[in-house]
């Protein structure tokens, strides 16, 4: 069989070999989520739903989520939708995705599933028996109705579509992102790859599972290498180190934000990290401020391995690779998979040391958005994708961003990068989390301001952070503009995003 599938990659691991695992669940060993993989897509097809079929899956954090999604990726289009939209978004997602069928848990009550049924899209539930292995499920549409077998069943082929995920559309409609079961099997064995995993390794998956992130990293990943994944019912920072006596973990991948809500915990499970030594930490998905970095490294006596991905890469594009080989706290590391370049804005490569526009090639990246053509004109050059990053590579092939093209906030043609304030402002101690952003000004065009959360205890004025600033940084580049609040707003995957943060606290 094709290395270019998922259920050739998915033979990995032994039969009796745990492969999915849950809080207060028996396992589900890698026999058994083969055979699940197989009864599921016999269940969809005999539905009249075969390959490239979109299928919307709508299911809560948790093993049958990440099972869901590889039984659909093996032989469907899986489109993993945020189960905590409104009726509005779902409407515009089902619609926009040309959703063939949505899979919900039994006793779902989704605004999706009334979307669903007025759009005519088959809802169908996934039913867990009492006591089942993580991740087990059965399918049992709610409309009962028969269908005509599927006019294309079986396993996916390399260049059908296993995945659609939407951009994330800060600041314009979301584009759609059809991604291969090449692209998958692709990506999976890259990180596979980077983070060396073998059949002992457990990860403790606190990533929300509609994202790239969790799904590949955290989910498809470890699995393809044949091991264990534990499933969490998302991430909470009060019950992390109890799922890590439980899971007995090796590693975890997450975004900062979560990383910072572990660290501030960790001093007080200090026993339990001791009892459970990590090989490794992930982060991915936003930079990291090195302050952090040190921070974790020094509590849980592991490294923490930083990575830089998208959705239009099948997520990771570069890491940090494992010790011995160097880690560059502040840089995302090497290229661990597709090519990485810097693209001046005609067009042309950059050498090393200068900064561009960063830009990938390889078999993970998607082939361009769905029906998009003035969006994929835009996107590629000479074959290249365009990230919208800004960054350069030094002389050791070591990427470092300097932030989104979008989100650099020019101050009347004085260019700021909002990532190098925040590493400013990161070096106070009495700063927990920050996060700059270009807010209007009515001469200059933009004006630099900053959303500050104190570590507990702290004390600090806006006129005081600002004097700290400006003996670090160019008096243009000093946030005009201090909030202190409980919490940073984030996305619904837990990134920090800049572009319309001005609007969003009132400032716009």
């Amino acid at each position: 069989m094709s290395t270019e599938s998922l259920i050739a990659l998915l033979s990995a691991g032994a039969d009796g070999a745990a492969a999915v695992t849950a809080p207060g669940r028996p396992a589900l060993d890698f026999g058994g989520l083969r055979q699940l993989v197989a009864d599921t897509l016999a269940q969809l097809n005999g539905l009249g739903i075969g390959r490239n079929d979109r299928v919307a899956i709508v299911v809560n954090n948790g093993p049958e989520m990440a099972t869901a999604f590889m039984a659909c990726a093996c032989g469907v289009a899986s489109a993993p939708l945020n189960p905590a939209y409104r009726a509005d978004e779902f409407e515009f997602y089902l619609s926009d995705l040309h959703a063939k069928a949505l899979l919900v848990e039994a006793g779902s009550t989704s605004p999706a599933i009334e979307v669903a049924q007025k759009l005519g899209v088959r809802v169908i539930d996934l039913v867990v028996a009492d006591g089942a292995p993580a991740g087990t499920f059965t399918l049992k549409p709610r409309d009962g109705a028969t269908a005509a077998p599927a006019a294309a069943p079986t396993y996916a082929q390399p260049e059908d579509v296993s995945m659609v995920l939407h951009t994330s559309g800060t600041t314009s409609r979301p584009k759609i992102v059809p991604l291969s079961q090449r692209n998958l099997c692709a990506s999976a064995r890259h990180i596979a790859r980077t983070l060396q995993f073998g059949a002992g390794d457990r990860g403790l998956n606190v990533m929300p599972l509609f994202h790239i992130h969790g799904l590949i990293a955290g989910v498809l990943a470890p699995l393809s290498a044949g091991s264990q994944v534990f499933c969490t019912p998302g991430f909470n920072a009060l019950k992390f180190f109890a799922w890590m006596d439980e899971a007995k973990p090796t590693w975890y991948t997450a975004v900062p934000t979560m990383h910072q809500a572990i660290v501030a915990r960790a001093k007080g499970n200090a026993e339990v990290i001791a009892r459970h030594p990590l090989r490794f930490m992930r982060s991915s998905s936003s930079s990291m401020p090195p302050q952090v970095i040190k921070e974790l490294e020094e509590v849980f006596k592991a490294p923490l391995i930083e990575a830089y991905g998208m959705t239009e890469a099948t997520h990771q594009m570069a890491s940090n690779p494992l010790p011995p080989a160097v880690r560059k706290p502040g840089s995302v590391g090497l290229a661990a998979g597709p090519e990485v370049a810097i693209m001046a804005e005609d067009g042309t490569l950059l050498p090393a040391g200068a900064i561009g526009e960063i830009v990938i090639r390889g078999p993970n990246v998607t082939a361009g958005y769905e029906s998009n053509p003035k969006a994929n004109e835009e996107a590629f050059t000479h074959g290249w994708f365009r990230t919208g990053d800004q960054g350069q590579i030094d002389d050791e092939g070591y990427i470092s961003l300097t932030g989104r093209l979008k989100e650099i906030i020019n101050r009347g043609g004085e260019k700021v990068s909002p990532r190098e304030v925040d590493e400013i402002i990161m070096d106070h101690p009495a700063v927990a989390q920050v996060v700059c952003f270009g807010m209007p000004h009515p001469k200059l065009g933009e004006e630099v301001a900053a959303c500050v959360v104190l570590r507990d205890g702290a004390s600090l004025t806006e006129r005081e952070l600002q004097a700290f600033v400006a003996t670090r940084a160019a008096d243009f580049k000093v946030p005009k503009k201090i909030l202190f609040m409980a919490e940073i707003p984030k996305g619904a995957t837990g990134k920090l995003q800049r572009i319309g943060l001005a609007q969003k606290l009132g400032l716009g």
